[in-house]
């Protein structure tokens, strides 16, 4: 998941990015800072993000009106505001703002942000892939795993299993901030389907045993308890 955070005072940057890093520690969740509205719509318009916390009393650019530049590009990224002052929330309802934050942040009330976020863009979040001569729209939520097989890579999901030609990195890096986990170098699990792990195996949600490497068990157990822990706030 990319989120970036736009505020003109250094000190909610670094609070609100700490927050961010302490929650999903253990997992692949990118986090850019920005005290100028115009750099970060350049950036945006290279590279969109997922949420966006904006700060509304900036000097260059207030964050009402960075929210709607930010809507004419898109209309499914998330907008959060960072204020002190209630009386901005009708403004909000202009560019459909997911939520108002006060400052300093909550950790609890934070937590309560991504975590809708997360689950919202999982749910929807769709993989194209090409097998068999089609090309198929795998919704990333029904996944299990992915099994590295010499020039192929099979992709095993609720519905049933897919043989694509593909790189095994590809879709790694491609469902960075989606649950997603590399056990082994050829295996991609998704850690919501995991059921438990037993010694230096995983135990699937059908059943399925999959090999963990020696080096990637600790990771893999910090990733899990922090997925966890956040599915369970």
């Amino acid at each position: 998941m990319r989120i970036a955070v736009c505020d003109d005072e250094e000190r909610f940057q670094v609070q609100i990015r700490d927050l961010i890093e302490k929650i999903y520690s253990s997992l692949d969740v990118i986090v850019d800072v920005y005290s100028d509205g115009k750099k970060l719509l350049e950036r945006y318009d290279a590279n969109p993000y997922d949420v966006l916390f904006l700060d509304i009393e900036m000097p260059a650019m207030d964050g009402i009106t960075l929210a709607k530049k930010l809507r004419e590009r898109s209309e499914n990224v998330f907008l959060v505001f960072l204020t002190g002052h209630v009386e901005y929330a009708l403004e909000g309802y202009e560019v459909n703002a997911l939520r108002y934050l006060t400052k300093p942040i909550r950790e609890d009330k934070l937590r309560e942000v991504l975590k809708y976020v997360m689950e919202k863009n999982t749910g929807k979040r769709q993989l194209m892939i090409k097998s068999e001569g089609e090309e198929l729209r795998l919704n990333v939520s029904d996944i299990l795993y992915f099994e590295a097989q010499n020039q192929y890579v099979m992709i095993y999901e609720k519905k049933g299993d897919h043989l694509v030609r593909a790189n095994m990195a590809d879709f790694e890096e491609e469902l960075k901030g989606d649950g997603f986990f590399r056990i082994h170098r050829g295996y991609l699990i998704s850690l919501s389907k995991v059921r438990k792990i037993v010694k230096s195996d995983v135990i699937m949600e059908n059943g399925i045993s999959l090999p963990v490497s020696r080096s990637n068990l600790k990771p893999l157990k910090e990733a899990l308890y922090s997925f966890v822990e956040e599915e369970a706030f």
